[in-house]
């Protein structure tokens, strides 16, 4: 990858020399909100950035899973678990690999509204993909600007009702008894524009005990009360009743049969049952969450302003293989918690001529807070195990996080400078009531300011060079708090992983073509990662230092006679610097692939009526444990297809998708459950499989 850049360099230089391209003006930039929190071209944004545009989102896809469109973006892996008890795994840059459920370690933001907790736990499941007009995908030191937990930020943006009233209806049906439908209406109407979206996916899984519903709604009100002003009302729900959880596999398992469980040798039936089977692993999610936005033009500024709020309910059946021989800190094989959030950012956006070039400088401040009545019940009663018993844990938990930015970028002619600093804070108390295993109350206060240096040149019209330096700040969420070691005590000696990122990079368009190419390099102290794990409770420790150093390649290009291509490319190698344990000095961080590649050859009809396209995904190996000791899941190539069409009757509009994914029959281990104790970590992905869709929109 180095080499590919080192010999692009050169290329873009020469045309820059002989200045614009003829044709330059055939690429149309992004208009992006993330980074600068303005409206912003990507390509003079001195940062890392991808947006994938709704056409990406929807064409030829499900729109189940948010890692259907991030496996175009480099420096982010998204891998699909097949257990949508844990949802999918994302990691930018390697930030957020070691996560065994859930999303950490990376931002999740909807319109603005944070689909992060205040804690830094994020469930990429809560993306609305069926209204979803745009995601973007900033990475590097940049995302330090959006504070704890920024490894990257992932940023959904759904559609502003506007226009003539239109309803929607589609229906998608696939392997492994995929079914999903969903009804939709938008439009305006006396100033104000509506979205409304309903939907329901249904998979009996293609791992063993992997079964899932989910039902999803949302509704999106826009308006301008007065002139200047955007008012945005935003609500959405998540309902997941007993999503099977499969768990994970070993080696041998994996080996004779990729869709079976581990079986449980504890288990007394003939045939014995796996694990999941015989604890009927499962997990029950209710989420829903509201926000409001407002937005206020002036002359020379901008006021933003959101509030938001929530509550949370989850309840989850883990398996432990030695649960009658419990100890006494032993807080039970059932998680049961309801969690009540709320939080606000408000900022003001000053623009003025200074020096030359425009000055424009964001002030802001951004509060959290959540609050958790938590249980802890055992999983058995009797020989009956995968049912509530007995209470072994209640209390609560409040988490608060507060921090205050300002950022400011001067724009001038050919040079682009911006400078940025923000305070982290993040407190965390608990309220133990169950004292029978020792009282566990206490507090825990986290800090860290995190200062942004870039820096922007433009060479030429259409050649960009860019350096970025910024410090991360990633505190513990909840989840890794809860539990110390191979016990059930909360964790009050962990401390907050602390990171410095350099990034270089160029932009550069040439006719039809669009290059973006980073280098960078991270260094982290204190590293989070997890000391133990087993039966889906897992413990954190903090290790050495770590260091991440790699290259980003993604392309955009036209071939012409309706032909397209597009192109990410991602090397990275992390390590550890030092080694503490039984880990070496340069083993590779686990669940971080050292190369990614997505290559895509699309081709358009005229009129697009007709669109068809050739995927091909690799990914290298990936360790699963710290010390690389284990066998790794072994990399994989595979090559998927997809087809759709469009057509209008009336005031019908009607597109159909089919999808043939891992044409060869690839079999490969998609995803690892990093550091599980018994060595379960592998979780299958399917062989060739299959989806189709049909949609209907009529527009009154």
């Amino acid at each position: 990858m180095a080499t590919l850049l080192a010999s692009l360099i050169p290329t873009m230089l020469a045309q820059a020399a002989a200045g614009p391209a003829a044709d330059s003006t055939s690429i149309t930039d992004v208009v992006v909100i993330s980074g600068s929190r303005a409206e912003h071209p990507s390509f003079d944004l001195p940062a890392a950035i991808s947006v994938l545009n709704a056409q990406h989102i929807r064409e030829g896809h499900t729109r189940v899973n948010a890692s259907e469109a991030l496996a175009a973006v480099p420096g982010v892996v998204a891998q699909n678990r097949q257990n949508y008890a844990q949802d999918l795994q994302i990691s930018a840059r390697g930030f957020g690999a070691r996560s065994a459920f859930g999303v950490r370690g990376v931002r999740l933001v909807t319109d603005g509204i944070p689909a992060s907790m205040p804690d830094g736990q994020g469930q990429a499941a809560t993306f609305n993909l069926d209204m979803a007009e745009r995601i973007e995908v900033l990475r590097g030191p940049y995302s330090a600007s959006y504070g704890n937990h920024a490894g990257g930020v992932i940023q959904l943006f759904t559609r502003d009702g506007e226009g003539a009233p239109t309803v929607e209806a589609s229906f998608a049906a696939g392997s492994d008894g995929l079914r999903k439908t969903d009804l939709n209406a938008q439009g305006s109407a006396a100033g104000i524009g509506y979205v409304l979206d309903a939907s329901r996916f249904d998979t009996e899984g293609h791992r063993d005990h992997s079964a899932a519903r989910r039902d999803q709604a949302m509704a999106k009100l826009t308006m301008q009360p007065v002139p200047g002003a955007k008012l945005s009302l935003v609500a959405n729900g998540l309902r997941q009743n007993d999503t099977q959880d499969p768990l994970g596999v070993t080696w041998t398992t994996w080996q004779r049969d990729p869709r079976a469980g581990e079986i449980d040798a504890g288990d007394t039936q003939v045939p014995k049952r796996t694990l999941a089977e015989r604890y009927n692993t499962r997990k029950s999610i209710d989420h829903q969450q509201g926000g409001a936005s407002w937005d206020q033009r002036f002359d020379e500024g901008r006021l933003h302003v959101s509030l938001w709020g929530g509550n949370r309910r989850v309840t989850q059946f883990q398996a432990f293989s030695k649960v009658f021989q419990a100890p006494a800190s032993h807080s039970g094989g059932v998680i049961d918690f309801d969690r009540d959030f709320y939080g606000t950012d408000i900022n003001w956006q000053d623009m003025r001529n200074v020096a030359g070039g425009r000055l424009t400088t964001t002030l802001g401040l951004e509060y959290g807070r959540s609050t958790d009545d938590r249980k802890g019940y055992e999983n058995f009663i009797g020989n009956t195990l995968g049912v509530q018993g007995k209470l072994r844990r209640d209390e609560q938990d409040v988490v608060s996080s507060s921090a205050p930015y300002l950022q400011s970028e001067w724009q001038g002619e050919r040079w682009q400078f911006t400078a940025g600093l923000r305070h982290s804070r993040m407190r965390v108390s608990v309220d133990d009531h169950f004292l029978g295993n020792g009282n566990d109350s206490g507090a825990l206060r986290y800090r860290r300011s995190t200062p942004l240096l870039g820096v922007l040149y433009k060479l030429s019209p259409d050649l960009n060079l860019y350096a970025t330096a910024a410090r991360g700040f990633e505190a513990p969420t909840l989840n890794e708090l809860f539990y110390s070691g191979t016990g059930a005590g909360f964790n009050f000696n962990l401390r907050p992983a602390r990171s410095a990122h350099l990034e270089a990079g160029i932009k550069a368009r040439a006719g039809y073509t669009r290059i973006d190419a980073a280098l960078f390099q991270v260094r982290t102290s204190d590293e989070l990662v997890v000391d133990a794990s087993s039966g889906g409770r897992t413990s954190y420790r903090n290790a050495s230092e770590t260091l991440r150093q790699g290259a980003e390649l993604s392309l955009d290009s036209k071939l012409g006679a309706g032909f397209g291509t597009r192109v990410a490319a991602t090397v990275l190698k992390a390590t550890y610097e030092k080694p503490f344990g039984n880990v070496r000095e340069g083993a590779r961080l686990p669940g971080v692939p050292r190369a990614s590649l997505f290559a895509e050859l699309a081709w358009k009809s005229s009129g697009e009526r007709v669109t068809a396209a050739l995927e091909s995904l690799s990914v290298a190996r990936v360790y699963a444990e710290d010390a690389n000791a284990d066998a790794p899941a072994p990399g994989y190539s595979i090559l998927n297809a997809r087809l759709a069409a469009k057509h209008s009757v009336g005031g019908w509009r009607i597109s159909e998708f089919a999808r043939l994914n891992n044409l060869a029959d690839r079999r490969y281990i998609g995803s690892v459950i990093v550091g599980d104790t018994n060595k379960r970590y592998y979780e299958a992905a399917p062989g060739r499989n299959w989806a189709m869709g049909i949609s209907a929109r009529y527009q009154f």
